[in-house]
């Protein structure tokens, strides 16, 4: 067999409307004594943007360390693109690797490195590419994350938080992955960022054929911009599904959640406010 068949194929066209780019099974991740996530199953399907929730503390980033190989499993199997990562050899594992891209909650840029380096960072490690041409690579990053040419030459000390995340999505897109995962993309940002910041999102989703996994707990962003929803609590996936599917559910969080003070109000039928208040 040759080597470049044992490599992933990119342009490999989906199966069907419900390919699974991700497929968690049976996952089980501890740390000591404690079980974290025990016997979780959760599949991703190519193209969508999935919004993953719950409750502080349930094992929302383990999870996502997990399946990128931060942290490591105790059972279970994880497949990205079909593949086995702990079963595939180095090829495979390498080719994987520039399959993926990752925005971690403050943006993790290095503080001693221009934007432009770090945009450059996944290139250097994984291709072999002339200087220049990595220089064009960088600002077409820039460009499809919304900055300008001239933030490639700043620190991330000189730019506002809605600038480093913007810089850190233009990494995560550096090797041109299929899959991104987004960790809390929203958080520190105003109302107003937030929306341009979801805006960006499903415009790159749609544009370059991304599939996105999105930890949030940015309501907005699950109402506007996610696919579906999964809601993970009691080291499971409780739900996962449409914001139908979210209202319909009979968990208590879930229903306080979707439905609770902080929450967007879902309304069928006009509200009669004479009714609603009626005068004394």
């Amino acid at each position: 067999m040759s080597a470049n068949s044992e490599t992933l194929e990119r342009d490999a066209p989906a199966q069907s409307d419900r390919d699974v780019i991700l497929e968690v099974r049976d996952l089980t991740v501890g740390f000591g004594s404690k079980i974290v996530l025990d016997n979780l199953n959760l599949d991703i399907y190519r193209g969508e943007i999935l919004g993953f929730v719950g409750a502080s503390g349930t094992g929302k980033s383990v999870l996502m360390r997990t399946v990128l190989r931060l942290l490591p499993h105790r059972s279970g199997t994880i497949k990205i693109l079909g593949v086995d990562y702990d079963t595939a050899d180095d090829q495979k594992r390498i080719s994987l690797d520039t399959r993926l891209g990752v925005l971690f909650q403050h943006g993790a840029l290095f503080s001693a490195l221009t934007v432009k380096e770090n945009i450059q960072l996944p290139m250097r490690e994984y291709l072999q590419l002339p200087q220049s041409l990595m220089d064009e690579l960088a600002y077409l990053k820039l460009e499809l994350v919304g900055l300008p040419p001239d933030a490639a030459d700043k620190y991330p000390s000189e730019l506002s938080g809605g600038m480093i995340k913007r810089a850190a999505l233009a990494r995560a897109l550096a090797l041109d992955p299929d899959l991104v995962f987004l960790d809390e993309p929203t958080s520190g940002l105003d109302p107003i960022g937030a929306a341009d910041f979801d805006a960006l999102i499903a415009k790159l989703r749609d544009t370059l054929g991304l599939t996105v996994y999105m930890v949030t707990h940015d309501l907005d962003s699950l109402f506007s911009v996610c696919d579906r929803i999964a809601v993970l609590g009691e080291k499971k996936v409780l739900v996962e599904g449409t914001l139908d599917d979210m209202f319909a559910c009979d968990d208590p969080w879930v229903q306080s959640y979707f439905r609770g003070k902080r929450a967007r109000s879902v309304v069928t039928e006009p509200i009669d406010r004479a009714t609603e208040h009626p005068e004394k």
